[in-house]
């Protein structure tokens, strides 16, 4: 990577805390496994006045998905359970579904459905949804706050009170981003016998050495935990309704009395925290076929499936009506991650294969087989959606790679 190229990717990082569009950031990129950049830009707490370091924490919010999906395939390489396994099968709430019809207007305008399956979930192909896409099913969920928010009780109860909600289509028949993944952490504690978070520390965080990552804010973090900042004038998760603000950088959630220092429910979905080297090494492991620590936390050849696409074509091709992380035409989507089909497509530079996905919070993470490459950014500024910042991010990368 060529050194005076990496130089924009500090003029960048600085021109969004200059531009207060993010407090602060971070970023690693990593190369055959040899880190060739580093730099943190900004405040991870603008009131403190307390830079954004190496060792801050975030919130990962959909960058949990991947540690999920590859939590499932951990356990469906031991012979488990399969892929095209209804969910009833380890959740029987879910065995008498509903969808609902075509152009329904109301919650209650419904059709028998089968079951989603486990693949199904994994693929956000499921007919399950997020209270902040638009339709029927997310205006209900909202009403009932259904979004796996940390202070939100256990998994295993919110999981039976989404299983009361129709889908809001048939299983398989679109693409729409879900708290499927929620769901499928329920079916990773009912399969091994653990809680969520047992089985992470256990199966993925020690083995990796991600020691500061997890479901709550670890104690010995003071504040080291960012700040989270919203341009929106009201709920930094309400897309439907999203009125931009006087302020770009309100503040919504600080160390303290964050609902992450004090966290019941596991979300698989959303509810991880961690610092910037936590994260990398789960992606290096994920660009490495799923070698990690001292062996492999699931097979090359799993890890080859899961970044895979899974769908019959892009998630444009599928009618999505959904909030996405990613763009939509030219790519494809595996398993907790979206899959670079076609990079002119997409229109953004990358190569055909690589595996990404980010959160909530802006944050970002990709793999890319054919430059033996690993970056991850972290920031704090939700929605993802109020800036192009991924786009920019990876055409900046790409620019500075020569050979």
């Amino acid at each position: 990577m060529d050194t005076t190229r990496l130089e924009n990717l500090k003029n960048w990082q600085q021109s969004y805390v200059d531009r207060r569009k993010y407090a602060g950031s971070s970023l690693l990129i990593k190369r055959a496994g040899q880190e060739q950049y580093f730099h943190a830009a900004g405040r991870r707490n603008v009131e403190e006045n307390l830079d954004f370091s190496r060792d801050t924490l975030v919130r990962l919010y959909s960058m949990t998905k991947p540690v999920t999906s590859v939590a499932v395939m951990m356990l469906a390489e031991k012979g488990l359970f399969h892929l095209d396994a209804p969910v009833s099968e380890f959740i029987p709430e879910f065995s008498e579904m509903r969808a609902l019809i075509p152009g329904a207007s109301a919650i209650d305008q419904t059709e028998l459905s089968r079951a989603p399956s486990l693949h199904e979930l994994l693929t956000h192909t499921s007919g399950l949804s997020y209270p902040f896409n638009p339709g029927v099913l997310p205006e209900a969920m909202q009403q009932e706050d259904l979004l796996f928010k940390p202070d939100q009780g256990e998994l295993a109860q919110m999981v039976i009170r989404l299983a009361t909600y129709p889908l809001a289509f048939q299983p398989g028949a679109r693409w729409e981003y879900s708290v499927g993944i929620d769901v499928l952490g329920r079916v990773v504690e009912v399969v091994s016998g653990q809680t969520l978070a047992e089985f992470f520390n256990q199966e993925i965080f020690q083995p990796l050495g991600m020691e500061e990552t997890g479901f709550r804010v670890p104690r010995q973090a003071g504040n080291r935990f960012a700040s989270l900042y919203t341009p929106l004038s009201g709920d930094a998760m309400a897309l439907n309704s999203a009125t931009i603000g006087g302020e770009t950088l309100r503040l919504t959630d600080l160390y303290g009395g964050s609902p992450y220092e004090t966290a019941d429910m596991m979300s698989g979905g959303g509810g991880l925290v961690g610092t910037i080297d936590d994260y990398m090494k789960f992606a290096e492991m994920l660009r490495r076929r799923g070698q990690g620590g001292d062996g492999f936390i699931i097979s090359p050849y799993t890890a080859d499936f899961m970044m895979k696409n899974h769908l019959p074509g892009d998630i444009a091709s599928m009618g999505p009506q959904s909030f996405a992380e990613q763009p939509m035409e030219g790519m494809g989507f595996g398993l907790g991650g979206a899959v670079v089909l076609d990079p002119a497509r997409a229109r953004c530079p990358g190569s055909v294969g690589d595996f990404s996905w980010g959160g909530m919070a802006s944050t970002f993470f990709w793999v890319d087989p054919v430059l033996d490459l690993s970056v991850v950014f972290l920031t704090q500024l939700s929605p993802s959606s109020s800036y192009p910042s991924r786009a920019e991010l990876k055409a900046l990368v790409h620019g500075a790679i020569l050979q």
